[in-house]
């Protein structure tokens, strides 16, 4: 399973990928999630073995089983996120915040379009918005190629970017070279970017209006874009710059 999950992303798969679609729109290397319970299987099989081996036997049985569970326990993904300071539900989709955007810009969200920069375009979408970039791996190959000329100049500037966009796509999202492939940049967060390069003619044409950026653009006026606004909120886990296409 580990050397299926190496190899499936190979370049030389890359012509039964196009020849096949099923190749595409499924990620078979998604079977590597199976890996744990080849894992489990094998320590339950070594935990029979024990037992079948006489008292000493069992009771090493019972104490790998005690410390699998306390394992388990501790690695718990409520405690790990908890540690971590990672937002809540309620932080992540800031719905009131979201909703004085969606109220200060004052027109029906089918209208006009957003995307987001250092933030997840699932947040807006669950917020009623209607957004130009998202997380999608079936969607219309036109479609990428179109979205590609809004962030040709900062795929330019960033290989690994560049190569992560052209060769998969499935993040169809607003990439800048300064932020690289991070998405989710708090209130807490003091980044900035300063030399962005962004095809804003080709934003608008698609119908792009709006943009939410977690990180405050410092050469916005540059890429004719205008701060409409900031909005934080107790709740949430972001402070959102709104900017307006002024073209």
């Amino acid at each position: 399973m580990s050397a299926w999950y190496a190899f499936w992303f190979n370049q030389a798969w890359h012509p039964l990928k196009e020849q096949f679609s099923l190749l595409n729109t499924f990620n078979f290397a998604r079977f590597h999630f199976l890996r744990p319970l080849v894992i489990y299987l094998g320590f339950a099989l070594a935990c029979l073995i024990l037992w079948k081996m006489g008292r000493a036997g069992r009771r090493a049985a019972m104490a790998a089983l005690a410390l699998q569970i306390a394992v388990l326990f501790c690695t718990n993904e409520e405690l790990v996120y908890r540690k971590t300071a990672a937002p809540s539900v309620r932080e992540f989709y800031a719905e009131r915040q979201f909703a004085g955007i969606r109220a200060a810009i004052g027109l029906p969200p089918d209208t006009y379009r957003v995307a987001s920069i250092g933030l997840h375009p699932a947040i807006p979408q669950y917020n009623g918005f209607y957004t130009l970039d998202t997380y999608n791996n079936f969607y219309p190959l036109a479609y990428k190629h179109r979205f590609r000329t809004i962030i040709a100049q900062e795929l330019d500037k960033n290989e690994q970017l560049k190569t992560y966009f052209d060769t998969w796509g499935g993040r169809c999202y607003i990439f800048v070279n300064e932020l690289g492939k991070k998405y989710d940049f708090r209130k807490d967060s003091h980044k900035r970017i300063h030399h962005l390069q962004l095809n804003t003619r080709a934003f608008k044409e698609m119908g792009g209006r709006y943009i939410f950026s977690s990180v405050e653009i410092m050469n916005a006026e540059g890429n004719r874009l205008e701060l409409f606004g900031v909005f934080e909120d107790e709740q949430s886990a972001w402070r959102i710059y709104v900017y307006k296409v002024t073209l």
